[in-house]
């Protein structure tokens, strides 16, 4: 097994020194920035995690396909940005808002495609079973973000449409990350879906948490406006559930609250201040934290079915770290 000293250092050092093509720059400079301005990098950290559970040193074949789902995520980033006209991502300038968008949308595409190149470098034994998982997942991702500008404009979506969605647009890449570290190292095909289980229910939780966050999280931390869902009409875990409690005078003051226009900044402070205080009146923020516990609770169960002791503790840990932030 490796340790969690070991897979933190794998990653520094892995994103550290992640080269792209040099020309033509205006290409290529926003995926070198994509990767510079930082990130949480869970996802090939998770793929390390899963990976460390099987193995005692890391090589090429595992460090290369871990990167390919940042690589990925960060292409995902790009095309969210330029859709949602977010302005700022970890704390700094979007890609489409730094250059334009048109350079986005070709940046992101030549960051998917390197995405690709990465994860073909796993194991030939393993690599097709690699390649049809990670095509599979990011078919998916495409399908949750279509979901979500579809729930834009629409004012009846359910939770479990709404769960659907996030486990498309989120819990997938997050599952893939945990399966495709444990396939490469060597696990049973039950160990695999297990991981599967449990990086699935760890991306639930962390989609509540950001949608949670977004309310009522500190820009500081979180790294980019807060309150931007509630601007873009977003339907958001907290959106979903207030409309589900809200009765009477409190289901008309969300629907006009709402409705409310974000032309100017004064506009947008005026409907952020509404709707964060209609949140807070019916208590879905609690609602959302009980989620989060509930789904980790739930990523634990399936972890322990294919571990315990120190190996154990590494998955508990991952997950901890993951949800702490909205606790």
């Amino acid at each position: 097994m490796i340790n969690q000293e070991k897979i933190e250092a794998a990653v520094k050092a892995l994103f550290g020194g992640i080269q792209f093509t040099a020309e033509p720059s205006g290409l290529y400079d926003p995926l070198r920035y994509m990767i510079e301005i930082g990130g949480k990098r869970l996802r090939p950290r998770l793929c390390l995690t899963t990976y460390s559970l099987y193995k005692d040193e890391f090589c090429p074949e595992i460090l290369e396909p871990a990167a390919g789902l940042e690589v990925f995520h960060s292409f995902t980033l790009i095309h969210d940005d330029i859709m949602d006209r977010s302005p700022l991502r970890r704390g700094v300038d979007t890609v489409w808002k730094k250059w334009s968008p048109d350079t986005a949308i070709l940046s992101g595409d030549v960051m998917c495609i390197d995405s690709y190149s990465r994860v073909a470098k796993a194991p030939r034994k393993c690599l097709d079973e690699v390649l049809a998982l990670f095509s599979k997942t990011a078919a998916q991702v495409c399908e949750g973000q279509q979901y979500d500008m579809e729930f834009e404009e629409r004012g009846d979506v359910t939770m479990d449409e709404y769960m659907r969605m996030i486990g498309l647009k989120t819990g997938v890449l997050i599952a893939c990350a945990a399966k495709m570290g444990a396939l490469i190292g060597g696990a049973t095909k039950e160990e695999r879906e297990s991981l599967y289980e449990y990086g699935y229910n760890l991306g639930l939780a962390f989609q509540v948490a950001d949608d949670y966050l977004d309310v009522f999280g500190d820009e500081k931390v979180f790294g980019k406006p807060i309150g931007s869902d509630i601007v873009n009409s977003k339907k958001s875990w907290l959106t979903v559930r207030a409309f589900e409690k809200a009765e009477g005078g409190a289901l008309s003051d969300l629907r006009e609250a709402m409705a409310m226009g974000v032309g100017t900044p004064e506009e947008k402070e005026e409907k952020i201040s509404a709707v964060r205080g209609l949140y807070q009146e019916l208590g879905v923020g609690r609602d959302a934290q009980d989620s989060i516990l509930r789904l980790n609770s739930r990523a634990l169960e399936a972890a322990r079915k294919v571990c315990d002791g120190e190996r154990f503790m590494l998955l508990y840990d991952f997950a901890g770290r993951l949800i702490g932030r909205a606790k």
